[in-house]
């Protein structure tokens, strides 16, 4: 197992953790997360090694940045990457069902498989599965919470956000 560098830093929806190795960024995590990575015990704090992941997530949240340029390393079976590798299609601003999801990856009727993978999605906003709604255009479950869900979105000028959160950004 490769050494993950990791650092904890503020931004605008709360307290965010990059971990990073050799191969690229592994985890981004919440404040309060739904799954947490396991081994973070064996972490080691390093701001230097996340320091170009920490300036393009702080810009995304600054409304200066619509996509990420990161090397990412997310690891999981092989459905789970093929629905993480999707997310990364889903435009900025717009938003898919679980039912659209599922469809892009050719399994149409794995909507649940598909979201259970959206929720171990090991690296949040950069594989934007904040952009994934239920199918009634309903915010649905996000390991970060709903708030930032719809914070996210909004900040993204996602129509069914608007009404939904409190102006985190200002």
């Amino acid at each position: 197992m490769n050494t993950l560098y990791y650092d904890r830093f503020d931004s605008p929806i709360g307290a965010l953790t990059v971990a990073v190795d050799d191969i690229g960024v592994r985890h981004i995590l919440f404040a309060e997360n739904r799954h947490d990575a396991k081994g973070r015990e064996h972490w080691q704090r390093d701001p230097d090694a996340v320091a170009e992941p920490r300036r393009q997530l702080l810009e995304y949240l600054r409304r200066e940045r619509q996509d990420f340029q990161l090397e990412l390393a997310p690891v999981g079976t092989e459905f789970q990457l093929q629905v993480w590798h999707m997310l990364a299609q889903i435009p900025f601003g717009a938003t898919w069902s679980y039912r659209q999801l599922a469809e892009q990856i050719g399994r149409p009727t794995a909507t649940r498989a598909v979201g259970a993978a959206n929720g171990r999605n090991p690296l949040p906003i950069v594989l934007p599965c904040h952009r994934v709604i239920g199918n009634n255009g309903t915010l649905t479950g996000f390991g970060g919470g709903l708030p930032t869900k719809a914070a996210l979105l909004k900040l993204e000028g996602v129509p069914c956000a608007q009404e939904r959160v409190a102006d985190l950004f200002g």
